[in-house]
Protein backbone atom coordinates (compact mmCIF):
# COMPACT_ATOMS: atom_id res chain seq x y z
CA UNK A 1 0.00 0.00 0.00
CA UNK A 2 1.42 3.35 -1.04
CA UNK A 3 0.84 6.27 1.23
CA UNK A 4 0.35 9.85 0.15
CA UNK A 5 3.67 10.84 1.66
CA UNK A 6 5.44 8.16 -0.40
CA UNK A 7 3.75 9.36 -3.56
CA UNK A 8 4.77 12.93 -2.80
CA UNK A 9 8.39 11.97 -2.14
CA UNK A 10 8.60 9.90 -5.29
CA UNK A 11 7.18 12.73 -7.34
CA UNK A 12 9.62 15.34 -6.08
CA UNK A 13 12.74 13.21 -6.40
CA UNK A 14 12.10 11.50 -9.72
CA UNK A 15 14.41 13.07 -12.34
CA UNK A 16 12.03 12.09 -15.10
CA UNK A 17 9.33 14.29 -13.64
CA UNK A 18 11.58 17.33 -13.10
CA UNK A 19 10.48 20.17 -15.35
CA UNK A 20 13.17 21.55 -17.62
CA UNK A 21 13.50 25.32 -17.94
CA UNK A 22 11.78 26.62 -21.03
CA UNK A 23 14.06 27.14 -23.96
CA UNK A 24 14.78 30.73 -24.78
CA UNK A 25 13.41 31.41 -28.25
CA UNK A 26 16.00 32.45 -30.74
CA UNK A 27 15.00 35.72 -32.36
CA UNK A 28 15.57 35.76 -36.06
CA UNK A 29 17.13 39.00 -37.16
CA UNK A 30 16.60 40.63 -40.49
CA UNK A 31 19.81 41.38 -42.29
CA UNK A 32 20.76 44.96 -43.05
CA UNK A 33 20.38 44.17 -46.73
CA UNK A 34 16.75 43.10 -46.27
CA UNK A 35 15.96 46.07 -44.04
CA UNK A 36 17.45 48.50 -46.56
CA UNK A 37 15.47 46.87 -49.36
CA UNK A 38 12.21 46.96 -47.37
CA UNK A 39 12.66 50.62 -46.50
CA UNK A 40 13.55 51.39 -50.12
CA UNK A 41 10.43 49.61 -51.37
CA UNK A 42 8.25 51.32 -48.78
CA UNK A 43 9.52 54.79 -49.65
CA UNK A 44 9.32 54.08 -53.37
CA UNK A 45 5.79 52.66 -53.10
CA UNK A 46 4.63 55.68 -51.12
CA UNK A 47 6.22 57.99 -53.69
CA UNK A 48 4.63 56.16 -56.64
CA UNK A 49 1.24 56.07 -54.92
CA UNK A 50 1.47 59.79 -54.18
CA UNK A 51 2.41 60.54 -57.80
CA UNK A 52 -0.43 58.41 -59.21
CA UNK A 53 -3.02 59.81 -56.79
CA UNK A 54 -1.90 63.37 -57.37
CA UNK A 55 -2.00 62.89 -61.15
CA UNK A 56 -5.53 61.44 -60.97
CA UNK A 57 -6.64 64.31 -58.76
CA UNK A 58 -5.18 66.87 -61.17
CA UNK A 59 -6.84 65.20 -64.17
CA UNK A 60 -10.22 65.04 -62.44
CA UNK A 61 -9.91 68.67 -61.37
CA UNK A 62 -9.08 69.55 -64.97
CA UNK A 63 -12.20 67.68 -66.11
CA UNK A 64 -14.30 69.62 -63.60
CA UNK A 65 -12.79 72.91 -64.74
CA UNK A 66 -13.39 72.15 -68.43
CA UNK A 67 -16.96 71.02 -67.78
CA UNK A 68 -17.68 74.10 -65.69
CA UNK A 69 -16.22 76.32 -68.42
CA UNK A 70 -18.25 74.58 -71.11
CA UNK A 71 -21.50 74.95 -69.13
CA UNK A 72 -20.78 78.60 -68.42
CA UNK A 73 -20.00 79.24 -72.07
CA UNK A 74 -23.22 77.64 -73.37
CA UNK A 75 -25.33 79.40 -70.72
CA UNK A 76 -23.69 82.73 -71.54
CA UNK A 77 -24.32 82.30 -75.26
CA UNK A 78 -28.03 81.63 -74.64
CA UNK A 79 -28.36 84.58 -72.29
CA UNK A 80 -26.76 86.81 -74.92
CA UNK A 81 -29.07 85.46 -77.63
CA UNK A 82 -32.10 85.94 -75.42
CA UNK A 83 -31.15 89.56 -74.77
CA UNK A 84 -30.22 90.63 -78.31
CA UNK A 85 -31.55 87.97 -80.65
CA UNK A 86 -34.46 88.56 -83.09
CA UNK A 87 -36.92 86.19 -84.68
CA UNK A 88 -35.77 85.57 -88.28
CA UNK A 89 -39.38 85.41 -89.47
CA UNK A 90 -40.56 88.72 -87.96
CA UNK A 91 -37.28 90.55 -87.54
CA UNK A 92 -38.32 91.52 -84.02
CA UNK A 93 -37.34 90.30 -80.52
CA UNK A 94 -38.75 86.95 -79.49
CA UNK A 95 -42.04 86.96 -77.64
CA UNK A 96 -42.60 83.20 -77.50
CA UNK A 97 -40.12 81.27 -75.26
CA UNK A 98 -40.66 78.09 -77.28
CA UNK A 99 -39.81 79.92 -80.50
CA UNK A 100 -36.73 81.42 -78.78
CA UNK A 101 -35.50 78.01 -77.59
CA UNK A 102 -36.13 76.30 -80.94
CA UNK A 103 -34.39 78.95 -83.00
CA UNK A 104 -31.37 78.99 -80.64
CA UNK A 105 -31.07 75.20 -80.54
CA UNK A 106 -31.24 74.94 -84.32
CA UNK A 107 -28.14 77.11 -84.56
CA UNK A 108 -26.09 75.12 -81.97
CA UNK A 109 -23.81 72.13 -82.34
CA UNK A 110 -23.48 69.93 -79.27
CA UNK A 111 -20.05 68.68 -78.24
CA UNK A 112 -19.47 65.02 -77.39
CA UNK A 113 -21.17 63.99 -74.15
CA UNK A 114 -23.15 67.24 -74.20
CA UNK A 115 -26.91 67.80 -74.38
CA UNK A 116 -28.62 71.06 -75.29
CA UNK A 117 -32.35 71.30 -74.70
CA UNK A 118 -35.20 73.64 -73.94
CA UNK A 119 -37.83 73.02 -71.29
CA UNK A 120 -41.24 74.68 -71.33
CA UNK A 121 -44.01 74.39 -68.80
CA UNK A 122 -44.62 75.17 -65.18
CA UNK A 123 -42.29 74.22 -62.29
CA UNK A 124 -43.46 70.99 -60.67
CA UNK A 125 -45.20 69.77 -63.81
CA UNK A 126 -43.79 67.64 -66.58
CA UNK A 127 -42.11 70.09 -68.97
CA UNK A 128 -42.24 69.68 -72.69
CA UNK A 129 -38.80 69.22 -74.19
CA UNK A 130 -37.20 70.86 -77.17
CA UNK A 131 -34.01 68.87 -77.93
CA UNK A 132 -31.01 69.59 -80.11
CA UNK A 133 -28.76 66.56 -79.56
CA UNK A 134 -26.70 65.40 -82.48
CA UNK A 135 -24.34 63.26 -80.32
CA UNK A 136 -26.29 61.19 -77.84
CA UNK A 137 -23.99 60.02 -75.00
CA UNK A 138 -23.66 56.41 -73.99
CA UNK A 139 -26.25 55.50 -71.38
CA UNK A 140 -29.55 57.18 -70.63
CA UNK A 141 -29.73 60.71 -72.14
CA UNK A 142 -31.13 63.43 -69.98
CA UNK A 143 -33.96 64.30 -72.38
CA UNK A 144 -35.31 60.76 -71.96
CA UNK A 145 -35.12 60.83 -68.16
CA UNK A 146 -38.39 62.53 -67.12
CA UNK A 147 -37.60 62.37 -63.42
CA UNK A 148 -34.27 64.11 -63.92
CA UNK A 149 -35.90 66.73 -66.17
CA UNK A 150 -38.50 67.57 -63.54
CA UNK A 151 -35.81 67.84 -60.89
CA UNK A 152 -33.69 70.24 -62.96
CA UNK A 153 -36.65 72.32 -64.16
CA UNK A 154 -37.98 72.71 -60.63
CA UNK A 155 -34.56 73.49 -59.08
CA UNK A 156 -34.05 77.13 -58.07
CA UNK A 157 -30.30 76.81 -58.78
CA UNK A 158 -28.72 77.77 -62.06
CA UNK A 159 -26.08 74.98 -61.97
CA UNK A 160 -25.76 71.67 -60.25
CA UNK A 161 -24.81 68.01 -60.36
CA UNK A 162 -27.36 65.28 -60.71
CA UNK A 163 -26.42 61.82 -59.48
CA UNK A 164 -28.31 59.08 -61.24
CA UNK A 165 -27.96 55.35 -61.40
CA UNK A 166 -27.51 55.76 -65.15
CA UNK A 167 -24.61 58.18 -64.66
CA UNK A 168 -23.68 61.54 -63.26
CA UNK A 169 -24.82 64.72 -65.02
CA UNK A 170 -23.42 68.24 -64.69
CA UNK A 171 -25.97 70.84 -65.77
CA UNK A 172 -26.55 74.56 -66.13
CA UNK A 173 -29.91 76.28 -66.59
CA UNK A 174 -31.00 79.70 -67.85
CA UNK A 175 -34.63 80.45 -66.99
CA UNK A 176 -36.83 82.20 -69.58
CA UNK A 177 -39.80 83.93 -67.98
CA UNK A 178 -42.43 86.08 -69.68
CA UNK A 179 -45.08 88.19 -67.96
CA UNK A 180 -48.75 87.56 -68.52
CA UNK A 181 -50.00 84.25 -69.76
CA UNK A 182 -46.77 83.18 -71.40
CA UNK A 183 -45.56 79.77 -70.12
CA UNK A 184 -42.40 79.37 -68.08
CA UNK A 185 -39.37 78.01 -69.99
CA UNK A 186 -35.64 77.30 -69.50
CA UNK A 187 -32.58 76.53 -71.54
CA UNK A 188 -30.61 73.57 -70.15
CA UNK A 189 -27.12 72.38 -71.06
CA UNK A 190 -26.10 69.03 -69.59
CA UNK A 191 -22.76 67.24 -69.71
CA UNK A 192 -22.02 63.57 -69.07
CA UNK A 193 -18.50 63.41 -67.53
CA UNK A 194 -18.20 59.62 -67.32
CA UNK A 195 -15.90 59.24 -70.30
CA UNK A 196 -13.69 62.15 -69.25
CA UNK A 197 -13.47 60.70 -65.74
CA UNK A 198 -12.82 57.26 -67.19
CA UNK A 199 -9.81 58.65 -69.07
CA UNK A 200 -8.42 60.06 -65.82
CA UNK A 201 -9.02 56.72 -64.08
CA UNK A 202 -7.37 54.92 -66.99
CA UNK A 203 -4.29 57.11 -66.63
CA UNK A 204 -4.36 56.34 -62.89
CA UNK A 205 -4.47 52.59 -63.55
CA UNK A 206 -1.64 52.87 -66.07
CA UNK A 207 0.46 54.76 -63.50
CA UNK A 208 -0.27 52.09 -60.91
CA UNK A 209 0.77 49.35 -63.33
CA UNK A 210 3.94 51.23 -64.23
CA UNK A 211 4.63 51.75 -60.53
CA UNK A 212 4.28 48.02 -59.85
CA UNK A 213 6.73 47.23 -62.64
CA UNK A 214 9.07 49.93 -61.33
CA UNK A 215 8.83 48.44 -57.82
CA UNK A 216 9.82 45.05 -59.17
CA UNK A 217 12.77 46.57 -60.99
CA UNK A 218 13.66 48.61 -57.90
CA UNK A 219 13.58 45.43 -55.82
CA UNK A 220 16.07 43.70 -58.08
CA UNK A 221 18.33 46.70 -58.51
CA UNK A 222 18.09 47.60 -54.81
CA UNK A 223 18.96 44.04 -53.79
CA UNK A 224 22.07 44.05 -55.99
CA UNK A 225 23.15 47.58 -55.03
CA UNK A 226 22.57 46.99 -51.32
CA UNK A 227 24.60 43.81 -51.57
CA UNK A 228 27.50 45.60 -53.21
CA UNK A 229 27.37 48.49 -50.75
CA UNK A 230 27.19 46.19 -47.73
CA UNK A 231 29.82 43.75 -49.02
CA UNK A 232 32.60 45.43 -46.97
CA UNK A 233 30.35 45.20 -43.90
CA UNK A 234 29.90 41.47 -44.46
CA UNK A 235 33.64 41.16 -44.95
CA UNK A 236 34.17 43.03 -41.67
CA UNK A 237 31.84 40.60 -39.90
CA UNK A 238 33.48 37.57 -41.52
CA UNK A 239 36.97 38.85 -40.78
CA UNK A 240 36.04 39.61 -37.16
CA UNK A 241 34.60 36.10 -36.78
CA UNK A 242 37.74 34.49 -38.23
CA UNK A 243 40.27 36.55 -36.29
CA UNK A 244 42.36 34.70 -33.75
CA UNK A 245 45.39 35.56 -31.72
CA UNK A 246 47.45 33.35 -34.03
CA UNK A 247 46.15 34.89 -37.28
CA UNK A 248 45.72 38.66 -37.46
CA UNK A 249 46.81 38.99 -41.08
CA UNK A 250 43.35 39.14 -42.71
CA UNK A 251 42.45 42.49 -44.25
CA UNK A 252 39.41 43.82 -46.04
CA UNK A 253 39.82 45.08 -49.62
CA UNK A 254 38.89 48.76 -49.81
CA UNK A 255 37.01 49.93 -52.90
CA UNK A 256 35.59 53.40 -53.42
CA UNK A 257 35.63 56.47 -51.21
CA UNK A 258 32.29 56.28 -49.42
CA UNK A 259 31.47 55.73 -45.75
CA UNK A 260 31.57 51.95 -46.11
CA UNK A 261 35.07 52.16 -47.59
CA UNK A 262 36.04 54.41 -44.68
CA UNK A 263 34.66 51.74 -42.32
CA UNK A 264 36.81 49.10 -44.01
CA UNK A 265 39.88 51.35 -43.75
CA UNK A 266 39.19 51.98 -40.07
CA UNK A 267 38.76 48.26 -39.44
CA UNK A 268 42.00 47.49 -41.28
CA UNK A 269 43.80 50.14 -39.24
CA UNK A 270 42.41 48.57 -36.07
CA UNK A 271 43.67 45.17 -37.23
CA UNK A 272 47.10 46.71 -37.88
CA UNK A 273 47.19 48.05 -34.33
CA UNK A 274 46.03 44.72 -32.92
CA UNK A 275 48.61 42.84 -34.96
CA UNK A 276 51.38 45.15 -33.76
CA UNK A 277 50.17 44.85 -30.17
CA UNK A 278 50.01 41.05 -30.30
CA UNK A 279 53.36 40.90 -32.08
CA UNK A 280 54.91 43.12 -29.42
CA UNK A 281 53.37 40.97 -26.73
CA UNK A 282 54.61 37.75 -28.27
CA UNK A 283 58.03 39.27 -28.90
CA UNK A 284 58.18 40.46 -25.31
CA UNK A 285 57.25 37.03 -23.98
CA UNK A 286 59.67 35.25 -26.31
CA UNK A 287 62.52 37.63 -25.54
CA UNK A 288 61.87 37.51 -21.82
CA UNK A 289 61.71 33.73 -21.83
CA UNK A 290 64.86 33.49 -23.93
CA UNK A 291 66.97 35.98 -22.01
CA UNK A 292 65.78 35.21 -18.49
CA UNK A 293 66.23 31.46 -18.82
CA UNK A 294 70.04 31.69 -18.63
CA UNK A 295 70.33 33.83 -15.47
CA UNK A 296 67.64 31.77 -13.78
CA UNK A 297 69.57 28.61 -14.59
CA UNK A 298 72.76 30.18 -13.27
CA UNK A 299 71.06 31.30 -10.05
CA UNK A 300 69.46 27.90 -9.49
CA UNK A 301 72.73 26.05 -10.20
CA UNK A 302 74.76 28.15 -7.76
CA UNK A 303 72.12 27.89 -5.06
CA UNK A 304 71.91 24.12 -5.44
CA UNK A 305 75.71 23.73 -5.26
CA UNK A 306 76.21 26.24 -2.46
CA UNK A 307 77.99 24.66 0.50
CA UNK A 308 78.53 25.69 4.11
CA UNK A 309 81.83 27.45 3.58
CA UNK A 310 81.33 31.18 4.39
CA UNK A 311 83.62 32.30 1.58
CA UNK A 312 81.82 30.07 -0.90
CA UNK A 313 78.44 31.32 0.31
CA UNK A 314 79.58 34.92 -0.03
CA UNK A 315 80.79 34.31 -3.58
CA UNK A 316 77.54 32.55 -4.45
CA UNK A 317 75.50 35.44 -3.08
CA UNK A 318 77.56 37.87 -5.12
CA UNK A 319 77.09 35.88 -8.32
CA UNK A 320 73.37 35.43 -7.67
CA UNK A 321 72.95 39.14 -6.94
CA UNK A 322 74.82 40.03 -10.12
CA UNK A 323 72.59 37.73 -12.16
CA UNK A 324 69.45 39.14 -10.52
CA UNK A 325 70.61 42.66 -11.35
CA UNK A 326 71.14 41.61 -14.93
CA UNK A 327 67.66 40.07 -15.02
CA UNK A 328 66.24 43.30 -13.65
CA UNK A 329 67.97 45.33 -16.35
CA UNK A 330 66.72 42.98 -19.05
CA UNK A 331 63.13 43.21 -17.76
CA UNK A 332 63.32 47.01 -17.60
CA UNK A 333 64.68 47.19 -21.16
CA UNK A 334 61.99 44.83 -22.44
CA UNK A 335 59.27 46.83 -20.73
CA UNK A 336 60.67 49.99 -22.26
CA UNK A 337 60.62 48.45 -25.75
CA UNK A 338 57.08 47.23 -25.20
CA UNK A 339 56.06 50.74 -24.12
CA UNK A 340 57.54 52.12 -27.35
CA UNK A 341 54.40 50.96 -29.19
CA UNK A 342 52.23 53.30 -27.13
CA UNK A 343 51.36 56.78 -28.48
CA UNK A 344 52.55 58.45 -25.26
CA UNK A 345 56.01 56.90 -25.45
CA UNK A 346 57.46 60.31 -26.27
CA UNK A 347 56.10 63.68 -25.10
CA UNK A 348 57.71 66.39 -27.25
CA UNK A 349 58.20 69.87 -25.92
CA UNK A 350 60.24 72.92 -26.99
CA UNK A 351 63.90 72.16 -26.22
CA UNK A 352 67.03 74.28 -26.69
CA UNK A 353 69.41 72.06 -28.65
CA UNK A 354 72.57 73.67 -27.24
CA UNK A 355 71.45 73.08 -23.66
CA UNK A 356 70.33 69.51 -24.42
CA UNK A 357 73.66 68.66 -26.09
CA UNK A 358 75.64 70.13 -23.20
CA UNK A 359 73.60 68.13 -20.64
CA UNK A 360 74.18 64.90 -22.59
CA UNK A 361 77.93 65.61 -22.74
CA UNK A 362 78.16 66.27 -18.99
CA UNK A 363 76.28 63.06 -18.14
CA UNK A 364 78.25 60.94 -20.62
CA UNK A 365 81.62 62.01 -19.18
CA UNK A 366 80.84 60.08 -16.01
CA UNK A 367 80.48 56.78 -17.89
CA UNK A 368 84.17 56.06 -18.24
CA UNK A 369 87.75 57.29 -18.36
CA UNK A 370 87.85 58.39 -21.97
CA UNK A 371 88.96 61.46 -23.87
CA UNK A 372 85.58 63.17 -24.25
CA UNK A 373 85.13 65.95 -26.81
CA UNK A 374 82.15 68.21 -27.48
CA UNK A 375 82.79 68.83 -31.16
CA UNK A 376 79.85 70.98 -32.27
CA UNK A 377 76.57 72.24 -30.84
CA UNK A 378 73.39 73.06 -32.77
CA UNK A 379 71.78 76.38 -32.02
CA UNK A 380 68.01 76.84 -31.86
CA UNK A 381 64.84 75.21 -30.56
CA UNK A 382 63.21 71.93 -31.53
CA UNK A 383 60.18 69.84 -30.47
CA UNK A 384 61.75 66.84 -28.72
CA UNK A 385 61.30 64.69 -25.66
CA UNK A 386 64.43 65.69 -23.71
CA UNK A 387 64.34 62.68 -21.38
CA UNK A 388 64.04 60.13 -24.18
CA UNK A 389 66.67 61.86 -26.32
CA UNK A 390 69.03 62.01 -23.32
CA UNK A 391 68.34 58.32 -22.63
CA UNK A 392 69.19 57.39 -26.23
CA UNK A 393 72.35 59.53 -26.34
CA UNK A 394 73.59 58.17 -23.00
CA UNK A 395 72.97 54.66 -24.31
CA UNK A 396 75.05 55.44 -27.41
CA UNK A 397 77.76 56.88 -25.19
CA UNK A 398 77.68 53.76 -22.99
CA UNK A 399 77.97 51.63 -26.11
CA UNK A 400 81.01 53.68 -27.18
CA UNK A 401 82.62 53.25 -23.74
CA UNK A 402 82.15 49.48 -23.92
CA UNK A 403 83.98 49.31 -27.24
CA UNK A 404 86.87 51.60 -26.43
CA UNK A 405 89.69 51.59 -23.90
CA UNK A 406 90.78 54.33 -21.51
CA UNK A 407 92.39 57.23 -23.30
CA UNK A 408 90.58 56.75 -26.59
CA UNK A 409 88.50 59.61 -27.92
CA UNK A 410 84.69 59.77 -27.89
CA UNK A 411 83.10 62.80 -29.53
CA UNK A 412 79.58 64.07 -28.91
CA UNK A 413 77.83 66.77 -30.90
CA UNK A 414 74.69 68.00 -32.60
CA UNK A 415 73.97 69.88 -35.80
CA UNK A 416 71.07 70.94 -38.01
CA UNK A 417 70.82 70.07 -41.69
CA UNK A 418 68.43 71.84 -44.06
CA UNK A 419 67.10 75.34 -43.35
CA UNK A 420 67.86 77.39 -40.27
CA UNK A 421 66.17 75.87 -37.26
CA UNK A 422 65.40 79.24 -35.74
CA UNK A 423 63.56 80.41 -38.85
CA UNK A 424 60.70 78.98 -40.88
CA UNK A 425 61.33 75.24 -41.25
CA UNK A 426 60.73 73.24 -44.35
CA UNK A 427 60.10 69.50 -44.55
CA UNK A 428 63.85 68.86 -45.10
CA UNK A 429 65.06 70.36 -41.81
CA UNK A 430 66.60 67.75 -39.50
CA UNK A 431 68.51 67.76 -36.24
CA UNK A 432 71.31 65.21 -35.81
CA UNK A 433 72.79 64.23 -32.47
CA UNK A 434 75.73 61.88 -32.72
CA UNK A 435 78.29 59.91 -30.73
CA UNK A 436 81.55 58.99 -32.49
CA UNK A 437 84.07 56.54 -31.02
CA UNK A 438 87.52 55.40 -32.10
CA UNK A 439 86.95 51.73 -31.39
CA UNK A 440 87.07 48.72 -33.74
CA UNK A 441 84.07 49.89 -35.78
CA UNK A 442 81.17 47.83 -37.16
CA UNK A 443 81.34 45.37 -40.04
CA UNK A 444 79.11 46.25 -43.03
CA UNK A 445 77.10 43.05 -42.66
CA UNK A 446 76.31 44.00 -39.06
CA UNK A 447 75.09 47.53 -39.77
CA UNK A 448 71.42 46.55 -39.59
CA UNK A 449 71.71 43.54 -37.33
CA UNK A 450 73.02 45.43 -34.32
CA UNK A 451 69.76 47.41 -34.01
CA UNK A 452 67.73 44.24 -33.54
CA UNK A 453 66.98 42.83 -30.13
CA UNK A 454 69.63 40.62 -28.52
CA UNK A 455 71.96 41.00 -31.51
CA UNK A 456 75.56 42.21 -31.48
CA UNK A 457 78.06 42.94 -34.21
CA UNK A 458 80.65 40.24 -34.89
CA UNK A 459 83.59 42.66 -34.78
CA UNK A 460 82.58 44.07 -31.39
CA UNK A 461 81.70 40.93 -29.44
CA UNK A 462 85.09 40.77 -27.84
CA UNK A 463 84.63 44.18 -26.31
CA UNK A 464 83.84 44.53 -22.68
CA UNK A 465 80.29 44.72 -21.45
CA UNK A 466 77.56 42.48 -20.14
CA UNK A 467 74.61 43.97 -21.97
CA UNK A 468 71.81 41.82 -23.37
CA UNK A 469 71.87 43.44 -26.78
CA UNK A 470 68.87 45.70 -26.18
CA UNK A 471 70.56 49.10 -25.98
CA UNK A 472 70.60 49.93 -29.68
CA UNK A 473 67.04 48.58 -30.03
CA UNK A 474 65.97 51.11 -27.42
CA UNK A 475 67.79 53.88 -29.28
CA UNK A 476 66.01 52.95 -32.51
CA UNK A 477 62.64 52.88 -30.73
CA UNK A 478 63.23 56.38 -29.34
CA UNK A 479 64.25 57.69 -32.77
CA UNK A 480 61.16 56.17 -34.42
CA UNK A 481 59.01 57.60 -31.63
CA UNK A 482 60.20 61.04 -32.82
CA UNK A 483 59.43 60.05 -36.45
CA UNK A 484 63.17 59.86 -37.03
CA UNK A 485 65.83 57.19 -37.41
CA UNK A 486 69.16 56.09 -36.03
CA UNK A 487 72.03 55.80 -38.48
CA UNK A 488 75.53 54.36 -38.50
CA UNK A 489 78.59 55.50 -40.43
CA UNK A 490 82.32 55.06 -40.16
CA UNK A 491 84.37 57.49 -38.12
CA UNK A 492 87.28 59.16 -39.84
CA UNK A 493 90.43 57.53 -38.54
CA UNK A 494 88.58 54.36 -37.41
CA UNK A 495 85.62 53.63 -35.23
CA UNK A 496 81.85 54.02 -35.51
CA UNK A 497 79.56 57.04 -35.44
CA UNK A 498 75.96 56.57 -34.31
CA UNK A 499 73.65 59.45 -35.25
CA UNK A 500 70.15 60.10 -33.98
CA UNK A 501 68.36 61.99 -36.79
CA UNK A 502 64.98 63.64 -36.08
CA UNK A 503 62.91 65.50 -38.67
CA UNK A 504 61.81 68.91 -37.45
CA UNK A 505 58.07 69.64 -37.56
CA UNK A 506 57.12 73.10 -38.90
CA UNK A 507 55.34 75.44 -36.49
CA UNK A 508 52.06 75.40 -38.47
CA UNK A 509 51.94 71.57 -38.40
CA UNK A 510 52.40 71.47 -34.65
CA UNK A 511 49.22 73.44 -34.11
Amino acid sequence: MTTAAQVTERTTTDPATTAEPPAVPVRRRLSARVRILLWLLLVTAVAFAAVATTTRSILLRDVDARVAGLLAQEAGEFAHFEERGVDPETGRPFTDPRRLLRVFLERQYADPDEELMGLAGRPGADPSTIVQDRRIPVGLPLHRDETALRTIFASPDSTGTLHRSAGEIRWAKVAVARSGAAPEAAFVVAFHPEREQARANEVFRILIAISCVALLMTSGIGWVVAGRILKPVRLVRTAAAQLTEQDLTRRIPVRGRDDVAALAETFNAMLDRLERAFAAQREFVDDAGHELRTPITIVRGHLELMGDDPAEREETVRLVTDELDRMSRIVEDLLLLAKAERPDFVTPEPVQLAELTADVFVKARALGDRHWELTEVADGEAELDPQRITQAMVQLAQNAVQHTVPGQTIRIGSRVTGSDITGSHDSGSRVELYVADSGPGVQPQDAEVIFERFRRGTARRGARGSGAGLGLSIVRAIAEGHRGRVGLRETEGGGATFALVVVLVPEEERT
